[in-house]
């Protein structure tokens, strides 16, 4: 350690989905620089970052923790609520406004960092949706940057469509979209369905529309994505918020981006805080039993889930088409998702038969998805395409069948498509009528031998190198991307360039 005291404190918004990420960056930046960090969030996610921190074993380097008071129920929120996990969309909006009111208790935290430390931290690192901080780091004589947890043409259309709202002025479920070409058409049904109603005075439109406005008043963007696998989505979140972006992804256990010595089952430091809902131990037997890129995972993510009769059309389709899987599977939407799960959602004698062939594994709620993703029988990942399993998938080489339901879903699944050539759709949304027919064609369509399916590994394959060459770290006298642009992103922010040696400012 270089005796450096530079301080930088952190405020992730509170979703597990941008938890985990400002983790890692916060261990990243800690690890490469010294300085402390200090990670802000509600008593009840600082727990959950504890957990996740005393699960991983790699989690060499300490970060703080500080929690901010909060009361959910002070905002219409069930008893200890702080985090979108389980909330209802129409309850997940609360969540949104009261993160905002998280402001005062935040600035009583600054000062008191600055009385201890005895100048302010060298920069304040929020998530997009708290630009709030931005305001925050003028007054106490800092800095803000903005980090988003998404990929670049992910958060380019997200944030482009909240500050513009096209659908509303077009008149068209189609439409065009500012800061992307005319040719890039979007439609209506990448959207979620409150984003689809929203006109400016909704809840909806007065959480986002100032959020992203403030944050676009930042230095500049740290993005979890790599410069070389999204160049035109780079360019366009660029050119739209006309600031610095600093591509300092993948952030992934370092287990997940090491070169392949062995067709072994390996154990990731878990890093999700959970416990699976199947010992991961027996997850990877299974797997170790099916042949090689034979096996399609399937999973929506932490807090996504589908409707009942489309849960039915899928378990339909999986075994019609008689191809292995393993499905993390929690209770169809509108039931509570930490409720029993029942088989009358599922065809009758269902798993049963699944696992008298060896043909399916379910498992309830939280699956081991790094170690599933990570096994050479893994061909294949259906995902609502939330951007950490669209990374997690893409650095192992496994091609994606997207089925997008929130958030910026829609466009990560229209990008990996279009731009990446990686991925198939199946469905979009909550309301689509799914039939068994469909998932059976579109599974054998990735899984099976030749054609598109084949393309689409090679292309995976392809993008796997460039994540794995971005995170290398200074290895045979070359600098990853990702490496580099954090050692860009802390050159604009240390006033004392000249003393800034990456190389020199590595945990001891």
């Amino acid at each position: 350690m270089t005796g450096l005291k530079e301080h930088i404190v952190m405020l992730p918004f509170t979703a597990h989905g941008h938890l985990i990420p400002f983790l890692a960056l916060a261990k990243k930046i800690q690890q490469r620089t010294g300085f402390t960090i200090t990670l802000v969030s509600t008593p009840l996610n600082v727990k959950y970052l504890e957990n996740t921190i005393s699960k991983d074993s790699s989690q060499e380097s300490k970060i703080n923790l500080e929690s901010l008071p909060f009361n959910s129920a002070e905002h219409g929120l069930p008893p200890n609520t702080e985090n979108t996990e389980a909330l209802p969309l129409d309850q997940i909006i609360k969540l949104f406004h009261a993160a905002a009111t998280l402001e005062d208790a935040f600035r009583r935290l600054i000062s008191n960092i600055i009385e201890k430390d005895g100048h302010p931290p060298l920069c304040i690192i929020s998530d997009v949706f708290a630009g709030w901080t931005n305001d925050v780091a003028k007054d106490f004589g800092t800095i803000n940057v903005s980090f988003t947890t998404g990929g670049a043409y992910g958060t380019a259309a997200y944030v482009s469509i909240w500050q513009n709202l096209p659908h509303r002025s077009s008149g068209k479920n189609e439409f065009s979209l500012p800061g992307f070409p005319d040719s890039c058409s979007f439609h209506i049904t990448h959207m979620h369905r409150y984003l689809q109603a929203a006109d400016g005075t909704d809840e909806w439109s007065k959480f986002f529309q100032p959020q992203i406005s403030n944050s676009m008043k930042s230095l500049g963007w740290l993005c979890n994505t790599v410069e070389e696998i999204e160049t035109f989505g780079l360019d366009v979140l660029r050119k739209y918020i006309k600031l610095p972006v600093w591509c300092i992804g993948p952030l992934l256990p370092s287990q997940m981006l090491q070169k392949d010595s062995s067709s072994e089952s390996k154990i990731i430091n878990q890093h999700s805080g959970r416990e699976p809902g199947l010992p991961t131990e027996k997850c990877l037997e299974w797997l170790d039993i099916h042949p090689e890129c034979s096996v399609l995972y399937i999973s929506f993510g932490s807090q996504n889930t589908v409707s009942p009769s489309q849960m039915m059309a899928l378990a339909m389709g999986l075994e019609n088409a008689g191809i292995p899987f393993i499905w993390a599977i929690r209770p169809p939407f509108g039931f509570d998702p930490r409720g029993e799960f029942r088989s009358e959602w599922l065809p009758e004698g269902f798993e049963e038969r699944i696992k008298q062939r060896n043909q399916g594994l379910l498992v309830h709620k939280w699956a081991p998805q790094l170690e599933i993703l990570c096994h050479k029988s893994t061909a294949a990942l259906l995902s609502h395409c939330g951007w950490n399993s669209i990374m997690e998938s893409l650095s192992q080489g496994v091609p994606i069948i997207g089925w997008p339901l929130a958030a910026e879903q829609g466009y990560n699944l229209k990008m990996i498509v279009e731009e990446m050539g990686v991925g198939v759709e199946l469905t979009r949304g909550l309301q689509t009528t799914l039939k068994k027919e469909e998932v059976e064609r579109v599974i054998n369509v990735v899984m099976g031998k030749g054609g598109k399916g084949e393309e689409m590994k090679r292309k995976a394959v392809e993008i796997r190198k460039l994540i794995r060459a971005a995170a290398i770290n200074e290895e045979e006298g070359h600098t990853g991307s990702s490496f580099q642009a954090l050692d860009d992103f802390i050159s604009a922010i240390y006033p004392t360039k000249s003393c800034y040696q990456p190389s020199q400012l590595k945990s001891s």
